[in-house]
């Protein structure tokens, strides 16, 4: 998306951004707080959000129901009771600067219409970087415990949260309240998550990214056990409901917690001066990476618990707290080259190969450099010395280049215009809500390509695909790695290469004679398959189920719509108009049919492909109908049928429905308003019928 500053956008512009940063930033939300794999980093993430703020500040008007300012984390996960929370577990706003902190203090004073004189007590604590959760105390027991989820809604881990030392069964002391929601971070320990990380290579299994990821993997098990071998850990910050609160302060609450035996983090400070709070935020950054355990920033909260009630909440967060970021951990070290790494979806990424450096006590040697614009965008020449982040402490990249350090023997990066893994043509995509060509370069020979054969092969046989039944995802990776099927005709040649081979498949381990006879079986009745599955299953970008049907609807086979693709790569032909003229196919979906059989290597798959299955037209429903066949537009207010009942009876008559009028076109339905698409008609000598007359014509069909 386009970075022009926000008080040079248009309305339209503004629009446009917002609800691409809604989807974009409620993807990452899943990803971060449901799936615990964040894509991006911590300042990547902030700087969005901030960037969607901005923008809502200046069109108020536009700002969307789905706006992130009005959500907090993620959904459930599936597989856990739903716990409604009784006082919501929102978010927090970011400062990043000295001097937004001093703002956050002048807006509480102009809030509370506060005298310079009158004193106002923060308190500052480290901001733990782990997974919230909420311990549900009754008459001093712990009777439930939850994560965040949404903020509304989070996930029942009381038997998880039982396994951890630091949260105790019963509460110290005597006195408590009835109830009592005390609230914390769970979070694991540097040394706890280097052993952990050992024990998962031990077992044969994948690394932990990150202590983060450790700890919200380790708290959102299932089976309870699992978590009881992960050491977590607890520190509370916070509480929400609570039936009598023998606190008035922030700091006397934290008193309280330690007294009932859950302790909040020991190095929080309350003092009234800002100086003093941001001198703290130094020394916890200075700190940071000799106290075992992640932190990302430094929280503020106004100490009186009666001006927090004054000052309320606003959007997500209260206003009476925030959270001093810092900023991402660095260093510099030698770019020593960069490689492309094709990705499964055949994305080209350039990753910088590094001189080894530590950054944030991780040995780095691999970063991203994230696509071709962004290494002309900071200006990187291979031999540079560079800046490193591990932003969010989770994905290397390179900041940029240090240009007072070149010796003039650097060079620049040339970007391939074809596949490293298959040799194959790599363009730039078209996003689908913009329209406009994507930063990202992606290889088109999807099916013949190393990197994105497997799954592009699961894709292929999957369940509205081909649907080929005892073919399913892991027998394509068996398959794929012992080289019986690298290509889809490669699967209906598999029973005759196996009758022939030395080591037939119902030899191999997991499978028998019967298991195998039925594959082959069920791969011969799929040699038949209607057009519309046949081109769904080619997995090209952008031709969904929806659109692979309405492409079947208006060819009568895959040669004929392969000869039209092909001419349509010249987007001033007969053949481009013909195909933008289908009623909700556009430039997005001809542009990647155009990318995928202008490619040679997609060509000779296909072509193996026909040689093997034999493709049927898709049938109209109703043969018999007098627009079978016909090409129809409907234009104008059409007064007894929406536009979309109009076009769904139409086809279901047979009929294709068009959105432009051409030589083509056999009958223009017209309603009151019509305008040039009539007039085209007129000139066309196509036939045009009112919408009374239309539905004359139809009736009984």
């Amino acid at each position: 998306m386009a970075t022009k500053d926000v008080e040079a956008l248009s309305e339209a512009e503004a629009s446009e951004e917002l609800a691409f940063l809604a989807e974009t930033i409620a993807a990452h939300d899943e990803q971060y707080h449901t799936k615990d794999t964040p894509l991006i980093s911590d300042a990547e993430y902030d700087a969005m959000r901030q960037r969607n703020s901005a923008i809502e500040r200046r069109f108020a008007k536009l700002i969307r129901g789905d706006s992130p300012s009005f959500k907090v984390g993620g959904r459930v996960a599936e597989g856990f009771q739903k716990v409604t929370h009784a006082r919501a577990m929102l978010s927090l706003g970011n400062a990043f600067s000295d001097e937004d902190v001093s703002d956050f203090v002048d807006r509480i004073r102009r809030f509370l219409s506060m005298e310079e004189s009158d004193e106002l007590v923060l308190t500052a604590e480290p901001k733990i970087d782990g997974l919230s959760a909420s311990l549900r105390y009754e008459k001093g027991r712990f009777v439930q415990g939850a994560t965040r989820g949404d903020g509304e809604v989070g996930e029942d881990v009381t038997r998880n949260l039982l396994t951890i030392d630091d949260i105790p069964r019963t509460l110290k002391g005597e006195g408590w309240p009835d109830v009592v929601e005390v609230r914390g971070e769970v979070f694991m320990e540097h040394a706890a998550f280097a052993a952990l990380n050992e024990r998962q290579e031990a077992a044969g299994k994948p690394h932990f990214a990150n202590p983060r990821n450790a700890a919200a993997g380790s708290l959102r098990q299932l089976d309870a056990r699992i978590t009881a071998e992960r050491p977590l850990r607890f520190f509370a910050y916070a509480w929400g409901e609570i039936s009598e609160r023998p606190f008035t302060t922030q700091v006397e609450a934290f008193k309280i917690f330690e007294s009932w035996g859950i302790k909040p983090n020991p190095r929080t400070l309350a003092t009234a001066s800002i100086k003093t709070i941001l001198d703290h935020y130094r020394e916890i950054e200075e700190l940071r990476s000799g106290l075992g355990y992640d932190i990302d920033g430094v929280v503020y909260k106004v100490d009186r618990l009666d001006l927090q009630e004054r000052l309320g909440f606003v959007s997500r967060a209260p206003r009476w707290a925030i959270a001093h970021k810092f900023p991402p951990e660095q260093a510099t070290t030698v770019l020593e080259d960069i490689e492309i790494q094709v990705g499964r979806t055949g994305a080209l990424t350039p990753v910088a190969k590094l001189k080894p450096v530590t950054v944030g006590g991780v040995v780095v040697s691999n970063a991203t450099l994230h696509n071709e614009d962004e290494i002309k965008r900071k200006g990187v020449l291979i031999g540079d010395t560079v800046v490193i982040q591990r932003a969010g402490d989770v994905i290397p990249q390179v900041v940029e280049a240090v240009e007072a350090k070149r010796t003039g023997r650097e060079k620049p990066f040339e970007f391939p215009t074809h596949c490293p893994v298959c040799g194959s043509e790599a363009n730039r995509d078209v996003n689908e809500k913009t329209g406009k060509h994507d930063v990202v370069l992606r290889c088109s020979g999807g099916l013949t390509c190393s990197a994105q054969a497997v799954e592009r092969l699961k894709h292929f046989v999957s369940r509205d695909a081909y649907d080929i039944e005892g073919l399913g995802s892991k027998q394509i990776e068996a398959f794929y790695e012992d080289g019986l099927v690298k290509s889809p005709a490669d699967i209906f040649t598999l029973a005759t290469r196996d009758a022939a081979s030395v080591a037939p498949l119902a030899k191999k381990e997991g499978w028998g004679e019967t298991s195998a006879t039925n594959l082959f079986a069920a791969i011969e009745e799929r040699r038949t398959i209607d057009f519309d599955r046949f081109l769904f299953a080619l997995g090209i970008r952008h031709i969904g189920q929806t659109t692979a049907r309405l492409m079947a609807r208006n060819f009568d086979s895959p040669e004929a719509l392969i000869e039209a693709v092909t001419v349509a790569n010249d987007k001033d032909s007969q053949a481009y108009a013909d195909l933008i003229a289908i009623d909700g196919f556009g430039d997005t979906a001809i542009e990647s049919l155009v990318q995928f059989f202008h490619e040679p290597h997609n060509q000779e798959a296909v072509a193996a492909l026909l040689g093997e299955v034999k493709v049927i037209p898709l049938e109209a429903q109703d043969l018999s109908s007098p627009v079978a066949g016909k090409t129809v537009v409907f234009t104008g207010k059409l007064e007894q049928m929406s536009r979309s009942e109009a076009k769904v009876r139409a086809e279901s008559l047979g009929a294709k429905v068009s959105g432009s009028v051409s030589a083509k076109t056999d009958i223009l339905v017209a309603g009151p308003g019509a305008g040039s698409k009539l007039k085209k008609a007129t000139e066309l000598g196509v036939e045009t019928l009112t919408e009374e007359e239309w539905l004359k014509l139809v009736e009984g069909y």
